[in-house]
């Protein structure tokens, strides 16, 4: 790695497009913010399903809360997850329902396309 360069812009947006992908099932909305995408982080937008509006900001130290608001970045935080569904667990008690629900019902199906 150059310069201690984690990913460029483009590669950024590949990473964020698959967390949006994982976590749009048990959000309201998930996208890519509007704020300027760096070589070290890149911002996404959130509603949870209690309708709460978070930015966070990805970057290779992890997942931070960086605005109460979408595209915004103002909320002064050290405070990084190592994953976005820590992140979300920590703030919406839907998710963790919806998660938990997803994880059931994808058990339950195992379980019954079982063969003996």
């Amino acid at each position: 790695m150059e310069d201690g360069k984690v990913l460029d812009v483009q590669q950024w947006r590949v990473e964020v497009a698959a967390v949006i992908h994982d976590i749009n099932n048990h959000v309201q909305k998930a996208e890519i913010s509007s704020l300027d995408i760096t070589d070290d982080f890149i911002y996404f937008n959130v509603t949870t399903l209690e309708g709460s509006d978070y930015c966070i900001q990805m970057s290779r130290n992890g997942f931070l809360i960086a605005g109460v608001c979408h595209d915004s970045a103002t909320l002064e935080s050290d405070v990084y997850f190592e994953t976005p569904y820590a992140l979300l667990d920590s703030i919406s008690p839907k998710y963790r329902e919806s998660f938990a629900r997803n994880l059931m019902d994808r058990l339950n199906a195992l379980s019954e396309n079982k063969q003996c």
